[in-house]
């Protein structure tokens, strides 16, 4: 009986952290790297870029976010902001973010982008985590040639 309440304990105490991490009114810091190589656009095949965010729990499980980056391609750089929406799905640390994002090209047209990510948060600790994630950025003005498709990985701290 008494391996049975220890264990029961020790379900609650696990479940009662993990709920903590997504909780209403934590805030959420967090860079990546974006590309990596495995990022595909009809106008150039390689990109490698940088990106920075800032979040904040609405809701339990729901973090609005706001970001801004830099990539690079051998023809041309964008810089980037974006603000978008994450829903943590059952506490596991599996994600799915929308958003929108503005990209600035050095060498030809601006860009309003509509960016899709899943992923998921892989907590170290308490509070830090590794994000590995893919993504889709479906582009407004150039369909076929501008979207694109990646995969990032990156570092998260919930505080």
């Amino acid at each position: 009986m008494k391996k049975i309440t220890l264990v029961l304990l020790l379900l609650v105490a696990a479940f009662s952290t993990a709920h903590a991490q997504f909780e209403q009114g934590k805030k959420y810091v967090g860079a990546s790297l974006t590309g990596l190589g495995l990022s595909y656009s009809a106008n150039e095949k390689f990109r490698l870029g940088v990106d920075a965010a800032a979040g904040y729990f609405i809701a339990d499980c729901l973090l609005l976010h706001a970001s801004a980056g830099y990539e690079h391609t051998r023809n041309l750089d964008d810089v980037r902001v974006a603000a978008g929406a994450r829903y943590y799905f059952d506490q596991c640390g599996i994600y799915l973010g929308a958003g929108a994002e503005y990209d600035h090209f050095t060498k030809s047209n601006n860009d309003i982008m509509i960016p899709v990510t899943i992923g998921y948060a892989f907590f170290i600790n308490q509070y830090l985590t590794i994000e590995p994630s893919i993504y889709y950025k479906m582009s407004t003005h150039d369909f076929s040639d501008n979207s694109t498709v990646g995969a990032s990985i990156g570092i998260g701290y919930y505080f």
